[in-house]
């Protein structure tokens, strides 16, 4: 069996005279975490949607535990999930009936001990007899990722999981998507959140104006620019120091340069 779980290859696509990928390459290893990272408009969520057969490539390959997502799009369909930028819950079910609907639209056995079992792999179970309309952000989110792992999928794709949640539901995700490669699941994770990519995952690739400008870990990123000289000075603190040092309370304002689509860092806590 390869140790290769996506291999993407020259992987291009327009909308008319709109060229969003321009030959993306890149292969993800069993069992990692490969975070794609980019501004918004850098193609992200396109290279999902054409791995996940929902979208078809004017050129290039790629394949998903070695079926080829062109010509075997059901092989395909049956080996990954997909989880999108908004949770898919039913609000007016419980946490278990979602999970049981979707056992039972699956046809798997034992539905109702397959929804136990997510719920406590997730730390859902005191929740599972809630309505999911009444869950916090990043609940819903858990539920969400807990939904797409029915019947194993051994590749995963999570389009921006943490859009819109507050920083603490944010890294209840990150948790929970740690816990997906602690059991083999090969997790392909796009954001446009720096600090994220650096929390998850084993390999980065930025994809920028359709195109991998870089590959590598984290260290390897890292080594790709000079060490910074700092200086020491005395700095007095503002009033936002002084509060959020008070409070305890985390900093949750975009950044600069977010609503140009830049991608964006956190700042999680004083």
């Amino acid at each position: 069996m390869t140790t290769t779980a996506i291999q993407v290859s020259g992987l291009e696509k327009s909308y008319k005279d709109l060229r969003v990928l321009r030959g993306v390459d890149f292969d993800v290893a069993r069992g990692s975490i490969f975070a794609l990272l980019g501004s918004n408009g850098a193609g992200k969520t396109t290279v999902v949607r054409i791995l996940s057969t929902l979208l078809k490539a004017d050129a290039g390959q790629a394949a998903i535990g070695g079926f080829d997502v062109a010509s075997q799009s059901q092989r395909v369909r049956e080996t990954i999930s997909l989880t999108g930028q908004f949770a898919a819950v039913d609000e007016v079910l419980t946490g278990r009936e979602n999970l049981v609907l979707v056992a039972q639209l699956r046809h798997l056995p034992n539905p109702g001990e397959i929804a136990d079992g997510l719920l406590a792999r997730f730390s859902l179970t005191d929740a599972g007899s809630r309505r999911a309309g009444t869950y916090s952000g990043g609940m819903r989110r858990r539920l969400d990722i807990a939904m797409s792992l029915i019947g194993n999928p051994p590749v995963i794709f999570l389009d921006e999981p943490t859009t819109g949640l507050d920083p603490a539901a944010r890294v209840e995700v990150w948790e929970a998507v740690k816990e997906l490669a602690h059991g083999g699941t090969t997790v392909l994770l796009t954001t446009q959140y720096l600090e994220e990519a650096e929390q998850l995952a084993d390999r980065i690739a930025i994809l920028h104006k359709g195109r991998i400008i870089v590959n590598g870990t984290l260290a390897e990123l890292k080594q790709l620019l000079p060490a910074a000289k700092v200086e020491y000075v005395e700095k007095q603190p503002s009033l936002e120091d002084v509060f959020f040092a008070l409070t305890g309370e985390t900093e949750t304002a975009e950044p600069e340069g977010a609503e140009n689509g830049a991608p964006q860092t956190r700042k999680e806590g004083r």
